[in-house]
């Protein structure tokens, strides 16, 4: 391995892939996929067998590491790690609006129904057949990561030796609206442990939202700040230190001043950085997609809320916030979504959706399979986490409540090193 660079005791060397845009067409449009090879500098010359990393999202890149620590200081003990920029991500033919721009809506959409689990496991595959052709290798997912994992053993188990997946085991078979209605009772149960817990929240939001109802506010992004985009925040209630960064943020909103209350500059720039649309539009145009087999979404979390009218604001009544839902609205007032609305809508009523998991196959995988289910998670419905668990043979778990759905960020050492003990036997759940 001859490494691009030496990150604390660890050599980093980057790979670029040209492959095929739609594998159906292997010799047609092809695309640009980036992964970062990663090797304790003490293994340098040993031959040790890869582990993948698949990141959550969908649409976002592998981690950009600093140091050797957390599930990666786990792994390169035993392992060659590649972070793979998922396509359309990081350095994988990144998908914004200006990289679609000279396409249709019908274009855009015919394009980026090529980037879901199906696709990064055939990406997936083929790096593979040219890093280690004779050789299986490890996978590990973090949340849609999971689903990634669920997939390639569905599609292409011969090319995996181990799995493990964290906080995202997903339903094999419930439709998107099944899955939001689960997700909107976790949000709920979110709100109430948030408002409990810090007792000056609800006072500070209902302010914030009736001073957004009666004045204009722009972001740092240029975009009009709305109490549905200041609902959007509460895709963070579900992370471990998720509640604290709302409430601080919330705590310097407005500022008191002898012309009138307004709203603090700083939270316009941080509010930017705790939501990922703009810069993440592959989360936002395909979320309610990786449910879909053989259906359309139409809106499903849309939809699904008119069953939970609660979230719906009026001034006078408790504020909500909102969870990992996906909303029409949002290609309107996200400017880097605006451009892509159509498509999007075009995407919301695609019913054409390959399957994404083969039942049959699961039922008689050979893989073993380790996975830490939280038993919180807002993200990932536990009931739906077990019931698939049930229907992956060689799968074990170990179902916890001390970690948030981020939990491999915050202690990912330990995290990994239980459940590698869980698939090599050294542990009971």
């Amino acid at each position: 391995m001859k490494p691009d660079m030496m990150l604390a005791g660890v050599l980093a060397k980057k790979h670029t892939f040209t492959l095929p845009l739609n594998y159906q067409q292997p010799i047609g449009e092809q695309i640009s996929v980036f992964a970062r090879e990663l090797c304790a500098i003490e293994n340098k010359d040993k031959k040790l067998p890869y582990i993948v990393f698949f990141q959550g999202g969908p649409g976002f890149a592998a981690m950009r590491p600093a140091n050797n620590s957390g599930w990666i200081r786990r792994a390169l003990k035993e392992f060659r790690v590649l972070l793979l920029d998922q396509r359309g991500t990081g350095l994988s033919s990144p998908i914004n609006y200006q990289s679609l721009g000279h396409l249709t809506p019908e274009q855009q959409a015919e394009y980026l129904s090529h980037f879901r689990a199906d696709s990064i496991v055939r990406d997936a595959e083929a790096i593979r057949t040219q890093l280690c052709p004779a050789d299986k290798w490890a996978i590990l997912g973090q949340s849609f990561g999971g689903f990634c994992v669920l997939h390639y053993l569905s599609a292409a188990s011969q090319g995996v030796s181990e799995a493990y997946i964290t906080g995202g085991i997903p339903s094999l078979t419930r439709s998107s609206d099944e899955v939001y209605q689960a997700t909107y009772q976790r949000v709920l149960a979110k709100n109430k442990d948030f408002f409990l817990r810090f007792h000056d929240a609800q006072h500070l939001v209902t302010r914030l939202a009736k001073h957004l109802l009666e004045h204009p506010v722009h972001l740092a992004t240029g975009e009009r700040l709305t109490v549905e985009m200041l609902q959007l925040l509460g895709i963070n209630l579900g992370m471990e230190q998720g509640p604290e960064s709302v409430y601080y943020l919330l705590e310097q909103s407005l500022v008191h001043s002898p012309q009138g209350d307004y709203v603090n500059p700083l939270f316009l720039n941080h509010f930017c950085q705790l939501l990922d649309y703009n810069t993440n539009p592959i989360f936002a145009l395909l979320h309610e997609a990786i449910y879909c087999q053989h259906s359309a979404s139409q809106w499903s979390a849309h939809r699904v809320r008119e069953q939970y009218p609660t979230f719906n604001y009026q001034v006078g009544k408790p504020f909500l916030f909102t969870g990992e839902m996906i909303y029409p609205w949002m290609f309107e007032q996200f400017s880097h979504l605006a451009p892509l609305q159509a498509a999007a809508n075009l995407l919301a009523h695609k019913t054409d959706w390959p399957a994404l998991y083969n039942l049959e196959q699961l039922s008689h995988n050979r893989v073993p399979v380790a996975a830490a289910i939280y038993s919180e998670d807002m993200y990932v419905e536990m009931d739906y986490s077990l019931e698939t668990a049930k229907q992956v043979a060689h799968l074990k778990y170990w179902l916890t409540s001390e970690y948030e759905h981020n939990g491999i960020r915050m202690d990912g050492e330990r995290i990994l090193d239980k459940l590698i003990s869980l698939n090599r036997g050294e542990h009971l759940r």
